[in-house]
């Protein structure tokens, strides 16, 4: 094999405590200098295959793995989730970390993150706190850190799923410009912007067969694959989901903010960084209304929905009720809250005890398998929320969150890494619940999810 290539061989993966493999049997040959693009519905192995290149199946992840996957080369990986790719408290040092190990020179290194940092648009500086990233920024620092390492195979995890379309471009252009003639492999939902720029696409199906495999315009001629977001496609219409399952099981509340401020403090050995997240914020959650926060990658968006549902407090303004004062029981009980990363919040050995457990300690009843069904996810029932791929995982969040139906209701990201069927799903609950009386919020960058109200936020200021 040239130095770049890549080759699965009889390839199959099945993760601990999952009955059926994600992969089974695949081969697959990328050619050294090959731009490919690898698509198909959640949870259908994308992300395992990537795994499977840079030799963590079977060791840091856990599962039974055979047949092989092997690369010529040195590889750069980027992570589904990016926080999983932070190893240091300040940027510089964080994108310098993969050059520091592969031996390059000192004056090399810094040269290096300067230009991988400007290339993804990072402008902060070195000295900036990798903690005070909003979760887009911090994608955009783990490219930072894979583009840094000038790898002969770059794996692209959904590179640009957190990204507001101006900052996606921007970051786009970076992986092209440094991919050059280096072998890329990319996994993307959203694959349009994508298909002018790669030589072949592979599609696998939801149980982890290539389905398809040519030309972009093979691809394009060929029948829709399901599963896959194509060109031009409607917006998928959302799942109708029953009232039982989303009415409030009290009654909603209106919470609004008059001009909240939110200042982020983080502290570490070295010092005090201060970062002013929103700023004049004045809004309203309704009973039976959708409110959209949109804006770039950092301004703020997540740290509005978090003062909404009292879990900051507002340096200045006010938000009503004071949620933030509430007893954590109480709080759980009117708010349900989905964070950006949805593993943040697992607590359970499986995916029906997760869906259960607020449910149990609020004191609610909940019918868990059509939960787990309307969300895709009833096969899934005893397995690990850990071994979830990273679209299921975030329905999976959803599921825990809301299933003691709150009257609250904040997302933040909730269509990432979803496909047309999945996405259906989660619009679907969440029209649902603002249809059923629920005060719904939601941090997007997803144009086509339905909303009510549009507030539009740019460096921590609502417009």
């Amino acid at each position: 094999m040239s130095r770049g290539g890549a080759r699965f061989a009889g390839f199959t993966w099945r993760p601990l405590g999952r009955r059926d493999p994600v992969v089974a049997g695949l081969d697959l040959t990328v050619e050294p200098g090959e731009r490919v693009l690898l698509v198909g519905p959640s949870g259908a192995g994308k992300s395992s295959l990537l795994h499977g290149l840079a030799g963590a199946l079977g060791t840091t992840i856990a599962g039974e793995l055979t047949g092989t996957a092997t690369v010529d080369g040195r590889i750069g990986l980027l992570l589904q989730n990016p926080a999983d790719a932070v190893v240091a408290e300040r940027m510089g040092r964080d994108v310098a970390f993969g050059p520091e190990n592969a031996g390059v020179p000192r004056e090399e290194i810094w040269s290096r993150v300067d230009a991988s940092l400007a290339g993804v648009g990072l402008t902060y500086g070195r000295e900036h706190l990798t903690g005070a990233l909003s979760g887009g920024e911090q994608q955009r620092l783990a490219l930072a850190g894979v583009l840094a390492m000038r790898p002969d195979v770059l794996l692209l995890d959904e590179p640009t799923s957190m990204l507001d379309p101006a900052t996606a471009a921007t970051v786009r252009e970076a992986i092209l410009g440094a991919a050059a003639d280096r072998t890329t492999i990319v996994v993307e939902h959203r694959i349009e912007p994508w298909l002018p720029h790669v030589d072949r696409v592979v599609v696998l199906s939801a149980d982890g067969r290539v389905v398809s495999d040519g030309t972009v315009e093979a691809f394009l001629a060929g029948r829709p694959p399901a599963g896959v977001w194509m060109p031009g496609m409607p917006v998928p219409r959302p799942v109708a989901v029953p009232e039982d399952l989303v009415g409030p099981a009290a009654e909603p509340l209106t919470v609004r903010a008059d001009d909240v401020s939110v200042e982020l403090v983080l502290r570490t050995l070295r010092g005090t960084q201060r970062t002013t997240a929103v700023s004049g914020l004045t809004t309203e959650l309704r009973p039976g209304s959708t409110t959209a926060f949109t804006g770039p990658s950092g301004a703020g968006k997540s740290t509005a929905i978090a003062a909404l549902g009292g879990l900051v407090r507002p340096r200045s303004g006010a938000v009503t009720p004071e949620l933030h004062r509430w007893r954590s029981r109480r709080l759980a009980a009117a708010v349900g809250w989905v964070p950006q990363n949805p593993e943040h919040g697992f607590l359970a050995r499986t995916v029906a005890e997760e869906v259960t457990r607020t449910a149990q300690r609020t004191r609610r009843e909940v019918d868990t398998d059509a939960v787990l069904e309307v969300f895709g996810l009833a096969r899934f029932a005893s397995a690990n929320p850990y071994r979830l791929s990273g679209g299921e995982q975030r329905r999976l969040a959803i599921a825990a969150a809301l299933a003691h139906r709150p009257g609250v209701v904040l997302l933040d990201e909730p269509t990432v890494g979803q496909d047309p069927a999945t996405w259906a799903a989660v619009a679907g609950w969440i029209g649902a619940a603002r249809d059923a009386g629920a005060a719904v919020g939601v941090s997007t960058h997803d144009a086509d999810l339905p909303r009510d109200v549009e507030v539009a936020m740019f460096a921590g200021a609502a417009t």
